[in-house]
């Protein structure tokens, strides 16, 4: 199953419209939608406007690839479950957000393994045609990294002790 899901705050019709010609185009049928609970309703893909987080880690767990919104909480999932992420921002220039912050989020992972960028709809066809094929990244820990723990344990340390002998 393909999982396409515009996340929580607002719809993404032109995402959504998009993956829904591509599966009537390519004749499939295997796709999911959590289209937001203004979005338009897609005329091929089974769809709904929102799940709990129950709902949505299942869809995540069973699907094959998530095609979404370029947003950290959905990309951060996919990459925990180690699933392939295709994402394409929202613009603001079409009222899909306030700003285009997600444009400053694709190109700062644009190249990461397991995140597939489309920055418009012709990119994000090329990549739906290429998603059987499209690779994960690892998976990522819901935990951080000894380190990682180890550094900022020393950094806090490090800052109290100056705070107290200057």
């Amino acid at each position: 199953m393909i999982f396409a899901t515009v996340g929580t705050q607002l719809p993404f019709d032109r995402l959504i419209h998009t993956v829904d010609k591509w599966s009537i185009k390519q004749h499939v049928s295997d796709c999911f939608a959590q289209i937001g609970k203004k979005g338009e309703a897609p005329k091929n893909l089974t769809s709904v406007a929102t799940l709990n987080p129950l709902q949505f880690a299942n869809k995540v767990a069973n699907c094959k690839a998530i095609v979404s919104h370029a947003g950290m909480g959905t990309i951060l999932t996919a990459l925990q479950y180690g699933k392939p992420i295709i994402v394409m921002p929202r613009l603001a220039l079409y009222g899909e957000h306030r700003n285009d912050h997600q444009l400053a989020t694709i190109a700062n992972l644009e190249g990461h393994a397991g995140i597939h960028v489309a920055h418009d709809e012709g990119e994000l066809v090329e990549l739906l045609d290429e998603i059987h094929s499209l690779k994960a990244g690892a998976e990522l820990s819901c935990s951080a990294e000894p380190e990682l723990i180890q550094a900022i344990s020393s950094f806090i340390g490090t800052g109290v002790e100056r705070a107290f002998h200057v």
